[in-house]
């Protein structure tokens, strides 16, 4: 009794990230059901210092060297600090831009900024689980409150269409993660990933281990828009309100990408050269895919979608070269990706006309002559996002393509050179449509939110974050180096 007292006392001082986040969707809950929408503007603001506040804490909170939790059901490490730090600095930003967009288009609802609390709250579970329930119950958590911000626009089919779509194939890919799950507990005889990992190092599964181990892959695909299990990304980027499709573009993929990593590299590190062939096939389709299929499109949120499931390839291809070098390269890559990514959503949620929402290709001709600073941001976050020198995104694809290099997956990093131009072939034909086209009507003046937070993410890509490289990549290394 007293030894689960002791470990309660301890794990509640390191959860404090969690305990905050819990105590804010609780405490909202009711003073939105007590003064309903009229609490909207107090709660994002609330909502917004408290996720900025969970990640500080994990950063002050977090070492480095691995404390489980929880009675081993959670764990608090380098990559988990790491990754919660992302995930609090994307979705404090998308909450900011949600807050003020629904405010001008009278959509306030206070639900908004709980859900995004929920989310992130998931999400940190998902990145520090340590044993398949916990991973199961963060996966899930965040998966429920997006199937409701997917469809936050009721009255919208799209956006109706957009929630259900995310809601029956993640439902799938739920059943997927369970029935992978299932398969490891079953050939391991446990749930823990430490004792998962002593059995795989003694040989145990065989074929049942490794089809548990690829469903599971599978589901974790579909969460981060992995191709093939892309499917549902384009409908629900297009469908959903534009915040909170830059939260979806965001958050759960660092989310999601960590939790792939930590399972790949800790319970089934002794199978890399089973699980390396299926994150190999799963960057490769996804690369190609994402840039092909974006020359085709015509609304930004879809052409932003594909772009996500490229860029995501590219993440996969840092975690298919295994070791250190390849989970650091693939975290370092996500902090590098996020700003240029956020930015972008920002100023597409900033082009509206006549009050509607102005989000083609066709709508960005001749900003440059009507909105220079404007179009300014959009070139340096479109510039980073292609991957092109000096700006932060072509940093991140060289270190990628560096760890596939020293792990000898040569033809993987030349498939990712090429998807790489074709992918700047539809990032430069909106930079042409943007600086060269003549203008087709003058775009709303963007509110202070939308301008901040682009500039910001703009300033990031370059040059604050080229600038302070070395510190983002130490501390990517030493939190793989001691996590695992």
């Amino acid at each position: 009794m007293n030894s689960h007292m002791t470990d309660l006392t301890q794990s509640l001082a390191l959860a404090w990230p969690e305990l905050l986040l819990v105590g804010f969707a609780l405490a909202g809950a009711v003073v939105g059901a007590w003064f309903k929408d009229r609490a909207f503007g107090f709660l994002c603001f609330v909502g917004f210092a408290v996720i900025v506040a969970a990640g500080a804490l994990s950063i002050g909170f977090g070492t480095l060297a691995p404390v489980e939790i929880f009675q081993g059901a959670m764990v608090v490490d380098g990559v988990a600090v790491f990754a919660k730090a992302l995930i609090a600095f994307s979705a404090a930003a998308t909450l900011a831009l949600g807050a003020d967009h629904f405010i001008s288009t009278r959509e306030q609802r206070f639900e908004f900024p709980i859900l995004i609390a929920l989310a992130v709250l998931g999400m940190f579970v998902m990145v520090s689980a340590q044993d398949l329930i916990s991973l199961y119950v963060g996966v899930e958590l965040q998966s429920l409150a997006a199937y409701v911000l997917a469809a936050w626009r009721r009255d919208d089919a799209r956006s109706s269409e957009a929630g259900l779509k995310y809601f029956v194939l993640s439902a799938i890919s739920s059943g997927l993660l369970l029935f992978g799950a299932s398969f490891v507990y079953g050939f391991t005889g446990s749930i823990r990933f430490d004792a998962i990992a002593s059995a795989v190092g003694e040989g145990a599964g065989g074929v049942g281990l490794l089809f548990g181990l690829v469903l599971m892959l599978c589901a974790l695909g579909f969460k981060m828009s992995a191709a093939p299990f892309h499917m549902w990304t384009p409908d629900v980027y297009e469908g959903a309100p534009t915040p909170v499709t830059a939260f979806f573009a965001a958050a759960p993929k660092v989310a999601a990408l960590a939790l792939m990593v930590r399972v790949l590299y800790e319970p089934f590190a002794a199978m890399q050269d089973q699980w390396q062939q299926v994150v190999m096939a799963l960057s490769a389709i996804s690369m190609v895919w994402g840039s092909v299929a974006a020359l085709l499109q015509t609304n930004l949120k879809r052409l932003m979608a594909y772009s996500s499931i490229g860029n995501m390839g590219f993440a996969l291809m840092g975690v298919a070269s295994g070791g250190e070098m390849g989970a650091s390269s693939a975290l370092i890559y996500m902090a590098l990706y996020l700003p240029a990514n956020i930015g972008l959503f920002a100023l597409i949620l900033a082009m509206r006309r006549d009050g509607e929402p102005a989000e083609t290709v066709a709508d960005m001709a001749g900003m440059a002559q009507r909105r220079p600073w404007m179009a300014a941001l959009f070139t340096m976050l479109l510039f980073s996002i292609a991957g092109i020198p000096p700006f932060a995104g072509f940093i991140g694809k060289l270190l990628v393509f560096g760890a596939a290099v020293d792990a000898g997956l040569i033809w993987l990093a030349v498939l990712g050179g090429v998807a790489a131009v074709v992918a700047a072939a539809y990032y430069l034909r909106l930079l042409a449509s943007i600086w060269f086209a003549p203008p087709v009507g003058q775009l709303q003046a963007p509110s202070g939110t939308i301008m901040v937070t682009a500039t910001a993410a703009a300033a990031l890509t370059f040059p604050v974050l080229v600038v302070l490289l070395g510190m983002v990549e130490g501390w990517a290394e030493a939190a793989v180096r001691m996590s695992f």
